[in-house]
């Protein structure tokens, strides 16, 4: 299975640009990259065992992901899109608690997913022991991190700058500790935990938490 272009048989394409094929054939790439770390951990995440689990010779996969840091890196990107396109919708919840509170639950439902909870610590046990796996899962939680800076400062236009950046990396931390502790591999939801936390979670927003009051 060699990328090509439609109208060019057998040319290669520009991974930067790809075609529909070329994003179909990257999906499935992407696909055996999550089976592996799912089902393997991250220690079994090499280039050679994602293209025998996509059925595909290693120069395929390297064609599309030179090094296992691209692959890791888009990898990332694709499962972060979901909850990053989530908190994007935060700038559009207006100023109702509620639509807000909606987004909240959204984003607190990943942690009900029992294989995506698993496959993130394993993403971070990777970046325990691997520079380039660190690199990656910290640009993307700067991109996380960057979606809840600019709706604090939507919301709160005359919060100083770097006070908006502290309260997003907050949020993040919060939503991130919170998927070990509410998933059943450090703890369970409760209710009244799980109150306390959307509580603090809209504080750091800057808007009115279930009680009442503006944070």
């Amino acid at each position: 299975m060699t990328p090509e272009n439609p109208g060019s048989p057998g040319s290669p394409v520009n991974p930067s640009a790809p075609t529909p094929k070329g994003h179909q054939r990257r999906a499935a790439l992407l696909d055996a990259a999550e089976h592996v770390l799912g089902s393997a951990g991250g220690a079994e995440l090499t280039m050679r065992a994602v293209a025998d689990a996509a059925g595909v010779r290693l120069g395929h996969l390297q064609y599309y992901f030179p090094a296992r840091s691209d692959l890791l890196a888009a990898l990332l990107d694709r499962i972060l899109t979901a909850s990053l396109a989530r908190v994007a919708a935060l700038g559009e919840a207006g100023d109702a608690a509620g639509d807000l509170a909606a987004v909240l639950d959204a984003l607190l439902g990943d942690h009900d997913d029992p294989s995506l909870v698993r496959l993130f610590t394993e993403v971070w046990a990777m970046a325990a022991h691997d520079e380039d796996a660190a690199g990656a899962v910290r640009a993307f939680y700067a991109a996380y991190a960057g979606h809840v800076a600019r709706f604090v400062r939507d919301r709160s236009p005359g919060l100083d700058p770097v006070a908006a950046h502290s309260r997003a990396e907050v949020f993040v931390m919060l939503m991130e500790g919170a998927a070990l502790f509410r998933s059943g591999i450090a703890g369970r939801a409760a209710p009244v935990t799980d109150a306390v936390l959307r509580r603090t979670l809209l504080d750091l927003l800057g808007l009115p938490g279930p009680g009442g009051g503006a944070a």
